[in-house]
């Protein structure tokens, strides 16, 4: 059985182009939000968030949202929504396919 995973990211990037400063935003975002976690996940307070997590894709700093997150916690989701749009960055949405295997 297969699943997806709905992910939204934001891109160090803004609307025309230009590399959005300090080049540890994505670092400092994720950390922000590194204590929406599920119940019960360990990692302690050391470690990002599964929703919130910086990464480097095509060479562009990045923060990957799981979309579970606007439902675990709208308000969490609507400071990272609105983080992007107020500093004007270039966001996308992605479909991750993930395996679920029988029990």
């Amino acid at each position: 059985m297969s699943d997806s995973l709905q992910q939204f990211i934001i891109h160090g990037v803004t609307s025309t182009g230009q590399r959005f400063r300090p080049s540890d935003w994505a670092e400092r975002l994720a950390g922000v939000m590194s204590q929406f976690r599920p119940a019960g996940s360990g990692g302690g307070h050391l470690t990002y968030s599964p929703y919130v997590v910086p990464m480097l894709i095509d060479g562009v700093r990045c923060v990957v949202v799981d979309h579970r997150l606007r439902k675990l916690e709208p308000l969490a989701w609507n400071f990272v929504y609105e983080f992007a749009r107020d500093n004007d960055l270039q966001t996308s949405e992605r479909e991750i396919p993930i395996r679920i295997r029988p029990a």
